[in-house]
Formats: structure tokens, C-alpha cells, sequence
């Protein structure tokens, strides 16, 4: 090891910004830093969210939900800018403590009830609406078992790999190695499942499907931090094939515009507040900021 390795302080301390894309927002404190009322549109949902892969869960929960027929799940979707700290906000602040997205607020009751964190989100709509959750005690330990499997595993691939592959302002031989072999046997975990099984908690499509095919779908199919080669993405032909397979879904392919500020512009919708916002949306509305 050379002289000049990091060596730890006794005691860290935050005396300089900590590099790469997103160094103006991360800071080691909790809370509001500017007082932001959140907008309230006229559904019973209200979805504080932006198109990234844990946004994307919940928007495609919501598109099958009203696939299926449930009327109560239309919802508004209001964007929120995380690179320019719109998450900070007290209003939004005040329905995630943790200042993440997604957030919702579900005002269909007397009392409006704040849900936070995605995989909270989808169980709680699932429970709601009485979809995408089994509830045989055996498929539901399933669908869970895989649902917390992701919320486990995603940060390795996200604030692990991602960062350091795609963010970090240096590329660091280590940190990219030692994430890439975690996502690679992830991938593969996920690949053994799918040969097995048509969907990931069995032979039924479950909000399972939904937290996974984001970050792992995405990965597979060259959409996050450009890194399918380099992982070698292909070799993973069950993953390959349920992908593929959700995709077919127009719920999936509509879930996915949701919030969206990245691709072509046919394939974004910046907020949602109507069906309709699909067919009626312009290139110019798109490129608008609200």
C-alpha cells in the first residue's frame, strides 16, 4: 500500500463536499432546508415521485391497478427534481422523514395516511386494492420473501456499482470490482429463480415482478449506467426472458413514462394526472417544467 492511502480519522467529520453528480445534495443531517407545500391534485393518490428505478415500482403497481379495474387507484403524480433538492422541502419532508422517493399520500379516508419507502408502498396498495399480493400463506411468503430480497439487494447494485461505475468522480479499481461480483451473482440468483418459475414468486405476476424488473429488468436490458456489456448482462437468458415478458405489459411500459426526465421524449411523461395524459401529452409539454 503507498504512503498516500486514506488512513480514518479518529472522528469523521463532514469538512468538504463529497465529489461526484450528486455532491450538492448529500449532506449528513436529516430534515427540511427550505419550506415547499406540496401540490394536491384531484385523485385520492398522490404520488411525490421521479422516474427512477424505485419510482418506477410504484407507478407500474398503479398503471395494473387500474388495468384491472380499480377506480379508486387513479392517482396524480407530481415530479420531484431530487438533483435540485426539491426532497428537501418541508412539504415533502413531511410525508418521508427520509427525504427520498418515492412518497404517497393517500387521502381517500378522513385522514390522509403517508406512506414511504417503495417496497412499503407496494404492499400497502397491494393490501389495499387486494391485488398483485397472494394470499395463500405459502405464495405470500414468497411474493414477500422476493420483495424484501430486492430492497436488500438494490443498494448494492445502485449506491454500490452505480455509484462507482457511472457517479463517482474517480474510478476506483477495488470498490467497481468488489460491486460488480456482488450484482453479477445477484443476476445470477435471479437467473436460477427464473428457470424455474415464469414470474419471480411463482406462476403468478406479483408486486414481486414490480420492485425487481426496474433495477435488475433495467439492468438487463442496457438502461442503467450503461453497463450491460460490461456486465455481461446477456448471459443471463431467464432474466433476458421475463423482461422481455413484462414488457409486453402496458401497464409496465406506461409505469415506466411516469416521472420520467431521461430517453426520448415520446417516452417520458413528467407528471401524471389523468389517463388521458398519455394520448394528449406534446413534445412541448414535455419539455416543459411545471
Amino acid at each position: 500500500m503507498s504512503d498516500s492511502a486514506y488512513v480514518p480519522p479518529e472522528v469523521w467529520s463532514w469538512n468538504k463536499p463529497s465529489g461526484g453528480q450528486f455532491a450538492n445534495i448529500n449532506r449528513p443531517v436529516a430534515g427540511a432546508t427550505h419550506e415547499k407545500t406540496l401540490p394536491v391534485g384531484r385523485h385520492p393518490l398522490q404520488l411525490y415521485s421521479l422516474g427512477t428505478p424505485n419510482g418506477v415500482k410504484v407507478t407500474i403497481l398503479l398503471e395494473e391497478l387500474l388495468a384491472l379495474g380499480h377506480t379508486g387507484a387513479e392517482y396524480d403524480a407530481w415530479l420531484i427534481r431530487i438533483a435540485d433538492g426539491e426532497q428537501f422541502g418541508s412539504g415533502f419532508v413531511a410525508v418521508n422523514p427520509n427525504s427520498k422517493i418515492p412518497a404517497l399520500l393517500d387521502r381517500s379516508g378522513s385522514k390522509p395516511i403517508r406512506v414511504f419507502e417503495s417496497g412499503a408502498i407496494l404492499v400497502y396498495l397491494a393490501e389495499k386494492f387486494g391485488a398483485f399480493l397472494p394470499t395463500d400463506p405459502a405464495a405470500r411468503a414468497e411474493c414477500l420473501s422476493w420483495l424484501f430480497w430486492q430492497v436488500g439487494s438494490a443498494p448494492y447494485l445502485g449506491g454500490g456499482f452505480g455509484h462507482f461505475y457511472a457517479y463517482a468522480p474517480a474510478k476506483i479499481e477495488y470498490a467497481i470490482d468488489r460491486f460488480a461480483m456482488e450484482v453479477k451473482r445477484q443476476l445470477d440468483v435471479l437467473d436460477r429463480r427464473l428457470a424455474e418459475s415464469a414470474y419471480i414468486a411463482g406462476a403468478e405476476y406479483t408486486i414481486a415482478d414490480m420492485a425487481i424488473f426496474p433495477w435488475y429488468g433495467g439492468l438487463a436490458k442496457g438502461w442503467l449506467y450503461g453497463a450491460g456489456e460490461f456486465l455481461g448482462v446477456h448471459e443471463y437468458a431467464n432474466v433476458q426472458r421475463w423482461a422481455d415478458r413484462l414488457l409486453e405489459r402496458p401497464g409496465v411500459r406506461r409505469g415506466r413514462m411516469v416521472n420520467r426526465l431521461s430517453g426520448e421524449p415520446a417516452t417520458q411523461l413528467h407528471e401524471r394526472h389523468d389517463a388521458r395524459d398519455f394520448e394528449t401529452r406534446t413534445q412541448d409539454k414535455l419539455g416543459a417544467t411545471r
